[in-house]
């Protein structure tokens, strides 16, 4: 266990009134709710599991993944009591009564993206004007946050050509069909370019991306629970956040023991095992420098210096889903991790409103709280910062 998680526990387990009787107790089943099937993205949780955060809180921590939109009433009912939704559900929750409670943000960034081939002049919003663009299907997160990014540069759908392709935007912008396609950001890209790297995209030989983020930034997923639970269970709430805020950390600062504990809860995952013993060496490499104290940028460049290693040392397709984990963590990295942007928040409701998911006066009034946000990465030491809890 990592110093910077045993101070937290010291000043969790004071503030809930663990004793190490309970402690020695029988652990108690913990339900939590992850949309789409187990992958690596959903690293931080296998991380907090196999490091022991839950079970060191009493908890036998249990991941149930299903569809996001049956998720959220479970949650908002309580079986699951805690899951992992986005934004723009809490909305839509809320706005038909649901009581769900947003409380940490997981993607910092949202992981949404267009890229376009080699040719496309595509440096802002601005340019879609006129292209042809693909997008899964005028449903779901891709279509919120195309919505957003052409409310950012005052264009509308009128504006382009948008063709629905399904989820093989890969198969199309390397066939031709598109000169755009709408994106998530940590996977198609790098496959687009595994694809041209290859000499199997078709005439493509260069993608420009552009993410959806940098111009109109969605409120993206979370930790969320519901009303009773923050009112009657702050204690369990804090110990949720507080151990997945560490497996956020600790699969930021060591993608490479992230990936291993992946394997036990990942089925498929690349596990050669000369690519076992690379990584659990990378792994060392990565505890060494943590030892030092190092900053964001120190960890960041050892993330790339770790992926070009690899890359020199194995095929594409045994990397692809180690890269697929670094390029996730660049979303949810962040000095202050868990931190609810208001911004962020206003321009899901707008856009949604826009879109008809929600009444154009919905108030997000207690959408989300900041109470039992546990701290950010503090690269600079193992002391943590920021929130103190509260009972």
């Amino acid at each position: 266990m990592t110093s910077r998680f045993r101070l937290l526990l010291v000043v969790l387990f004071a503030v809930v009134g663990l004793s190490s009787t309970a402690q020695d107790a029988p652990l108690q089943p913990l339900p939590f709710f992850a949309s789409f099937i187990p992958n690596v993205q959903f690293a931080p949780l296998y991380v907090a599991i196999e490091e022991g955060y839950f079970a060191d809180a009493g908890y036998d921590f249990q991941i149930q993944h299903g569809d996001e939109n049956i998720g959220v009433i479970q949650i908002a009912q309580g079986d699951p009591k805690f899951g992992l939704i986005s934004g723009e559900q809490v909305l839509m929750a809320r706005a038909a009564g649901i009581p769900v409670v947003y409380l940490y943000t997981w993607f910092m960034q949202f992981p949404v993206a267009v890229v376009a081939r080699d040719g496309v002049e595509m440096d802002s919003p601005d340019d879609l004007a006129g292209l042809r663009v693909g997008i899964p299907g005028p449903f779901g997160a891709s279509y919120t946050a195309l919505t957003a990014l052409l409310a950012s540069a005052g264009l509308t759908e009128a504006d382009l050509q948008l063709e629905s392709i399904g989820y093989v935007a890969p198969d199309v912008l390397c066939a031709g069909g598109v000169d755009a396609a709408v994106v998530y950001i940590n996977n198609e890209p790098l496959e687009i370019q595994r694809r041209i790297d290859a000499g199997q995209c078709g005439d493509v030989t260069g993608i420009t991306v552009l993410p959806v983020a940098d111009f109109a930034n969605i409120a993206s997923n979370g930790i969320v629970t519901n009303e009773d639970v923050v009112k009657n269970e702050g204690s369990l709430v804090w110990t949720v956040t507080t151990a997945f805020d560490q497996g956020v950390f600790d699969t930021a600062t060591n993608p490479a023991r992230a990936y291993l504990h992946s394997l036990n809860h990942v089925e498929n995952l690349p596990q050669s095992q000369a690519f076992i013993d690379a990584l659990e060496g990378y792994a060392t490499e990565f505890d060494a420098l943590l030892a030092t104290l190092p900053s964001p940028d120190d960890i960041a460049v050892k993330r790339i210096e770790v992926r070009d290693a690899l890359r020199e040392a194995f095929e594409p397709a045994e990397l692809a889903q180690f890269e697929v984990l670094l390029a996730t963590i660049e979303l949810w990295d962040h000095p202050l991790t868990g931190i609810i942007d208001d911004n962020a928040w206003l321009i899901t409701r707008d856009t949604m409103a826009m879109m008809g998911s929600i009444p154009a006066d919905f108030d997000i009034t207690g959408a989300y709280i900041s109470d039992f946000i546990p701290m950010g990465i503090d690269y600079e030491g193992a002391a943590p910062i920021a929130v103190t809890p509260e009972s």
